[in-house]
């Protein structure tokens, strides 16, 4: 859809009813952008791509360009990588594909569920013991992966030791591994941990992370934080919560002295954080309860001068999302406040109806809203989820290649409505950031952004006034040990993926070329656009036997039908009785 076939009179249509999204009402209540919206959740996937190929479209000339710029940037990320640390040195050294690459992935994923240090121990033997650790010792120039070569050797070594039949040192040391083995294991696993942990969180507390900004933000960088925890599962994690991000805005606009919300760090709040019912079954009680929190926290961002970006997080709570982002988005006392802002995900199927409707919303409101724009993390759990309720379809792209062309076509949108949008892009990967650089036409009111602890090289070749002087912000951690594993498994399997870029250009064998290959390019040559082996939901099990079919409670498309086919049963009458002889027995109730 073209952009302006988004755009809205901002005078007419005031007297209008109009619905939670700030469009006119149509006359089931729902406006026609929030309904297309909700009719594009799962919708057929090769349907989307064509309109995206055409959303996405730039003169050929541009695609020159674009390749071109693409290849001196992987080029130099692979020169200026060497010293660098991060996910991008840890790839480099222990390929996610190879043997220790699984090992490590296995063991951060598993230690999610592991309920009891007895369970680490045997886990540790099972994963760790067999790995050839000693081969990467020395072979990167990243002290963090050495170090976490160190401590992962240690283990191994001890393992060895403690399963070693032989008897040379048969009683007093093997007693005395037996005896100090257990806690030696878990120790040197928790600091392997730790170190990769440092560098994918920018500190203990608020206070730590602004000071280890300095020096980035002397280089020209900027700063989202983001307070560590999933989501809150009662109302004293909310409650804690709350009040961690609330400690964090005082602090962060202290440091803000009125540089405004652009150039000021900012904080990124999860909704799924702030209340421990955050479900649409529960939609009365979320907009009664948390709306007035995330309302109050955004209030005291726009006295602090900083921005507020609502994360993004599973698909099926966006619908809500967008009740309560409404809610706050047209408060009058934020009225004049541009710091307001969200996350889009481009591996969903509606991000571009999604931008249409916010569009709108921004007009209603007079307020420019600041996206930003990722590709999305949870890809794995979406599919899955789909999957176990035998949906009719997945609300995410089966093919990266759609997903990058589907983030192509709304930096486009975003790029075209400046006055409803401050864009964010937040991407790693170099084709990406060159097609920006040309849709945007010497444009420079926008940002990247990247991950704290990744991208560094790529971002060298444009933060500074040496380089392209474009902002970057850098979206940064916040908390303790024990609060990173979750996050940190899911940017290891978001990047360590054999299609994440992340990981391709740690791949010396592969082409430049086939790394920055036009993602729209790669579409077209494609017979068939659904994964071939990622097949429907309900095909799961084929060809024995059709997968069982479920509701989505969290779509109010599905509950709307649940609801209809409800009130026609009871609109029936029903009478029981015996069955006897194949008749209804008749007789006294």
């Amino acid at each position: 859809m073209e952009s302006r076939e988004t755009s809205v009179d901002r005078s007419a249509d005031k007297g209008r009813e109009r619905d939670a999204g700030g469009e006119p009402a149509a006359a089931g209540g729902l406006g026609p952008l929030r309904q297309r919206l909700r009719d594009h959740l799962r919708c057929d996937e090769t349907a989307v791509v064509r309109h995206l190929l055409d959303a996405a479209s730039l003169p050929h000339d541009s695609q020159d360009k674009i390749a071109e710029q693409a290849r001196g940037l992987v080029a130099a990320v692979r020169r200026e990588r060497v010293g660098l640390g991060g996910l991008d040195a840890f790839l480099h050294e222990f390929e996610l594909s190879s043997r220790e690459g699984v090992v490590l992935m296995c063991l951060a994923e598993a230690l999610l569920r592991v309920p009891d240090a007895a369970t680490v121990d045997r886990l540790i033997q099972d994963k760790i013991a067999e790995a050839d650790w000693e081969a990467h010792l020395g072979r990167s120039d990243s002290l963090f992966v050495n170090a976490s070569t160190w401590a992962l050797m240690l283990t191994g070594r001890v393992v060895k030791l403690r399963r070693d039949e032989v008897h040379d040192f048969a009683g007093t040391l093997r007693d005395m591994v037996r005896k100090s083995g257990e806690p030696v294991i878990r120790s040197a696993v928790t600091q392997a941990m730790r170190i990769l942990g440092r560098q994918f969180v920018m500190g203990r507390t608020i206070g730590e992370a602004l000071e280890r900004a300095k020096a980035n933000e002397k280089k020209g960088y900027r700063y989202s934080y983001d307070m560590l925890g999933e989501a809150a599962h009662t109302a004293e994690d909310a409650e804690r919560y709350f009040e961690a991000y609330r400690k964090a805005i005082a602090a962060i606009g202290k440091v803000a002295k009125g540089k405004g919300v652009v150039d000021a760090p900012g904080i990124s709040v999860k909704l799924s954080a702030l209340h421990p019912r955050y479900v649409y079954a529960q939609r009365e009680r979320v907009l009664s309860e948390l709306t007035p929190r995330l309302k109050a926290l955004a209030l005291e961002a726009a006295v602090a001068g900083i921005g507020l970006t609502v994360d993004a997080e599973e698909a099926d709570r966006l619908d809500l999302s967008l009740d309560v982002i409404e809610a706050v988005s047209g408060a009058s006392d934020l009225a004049g406040w541009n710091g307001f802002g969200l996350a889009v995900q481009a591996y969903q199927k509606r991000a571009l109806p999604l931008l249409d409707w916010l569009a709108a919303m921004a007009a209603r409101h007079r307020r420019r809203l600041m996206v930003r724009l990722v590709k999305g993390a949870y890809w794995d759990s979406e599919v899955k989820l789909a999957q176990e309720l035998g949906l009719e379809g997945y609300p995410v792209f089966t093919r990266k290649a759609a997903t990058d062309l589907s983030y192509l076509a709304c930096a486009k949108r975003l790029l075209a409505d400046l006055e409803a949008f401050y864009p964010q892009f937040a991407t790693h990967n170099a084709h990406s950031v060159a097609w920006i650089l040309e849709a945007a036409d010497n444009r420079k009111d926008f940002e990247f952004q990247r991950l704290h602890g990744m991208g560094e090289a790529l971002y060298q070749q444009i933060v500074g006034p040496d380089k392209m002087n474009l902002p970057c912000r850098i979206y940064a951690p916040v908390g303790s040990h024990e609060d990173l594993l979750a996050y940190l498994v899911r940017r290891l399997l978001e990047n360590g993926a054999n299609s994440s870029f992340v990981n391709r250009i740690q791949d010396e064998k592969l082409p430049i070329d086939e790394i920055v290959a036009d993602p729209a390019a790669k579409l077209r040559g494609v017979a068939r656009i659904p994964h071939p082996g990622i097949p429907l939901p309900a095909d799961l099990f084929q060809p024995e036997r059709k997968n069982s079919t479920g509701v989505d409670l969290n779509d109010p498309g599905s509950i709307a039908g649940l609801q209809r086919d409800i009130d026609a049963a009871r609109a029936e009458p029903w009478e029981a009785g015996p069955l006897v002889g194949g008749a209804v027995l008749k007789g006294a109730w």
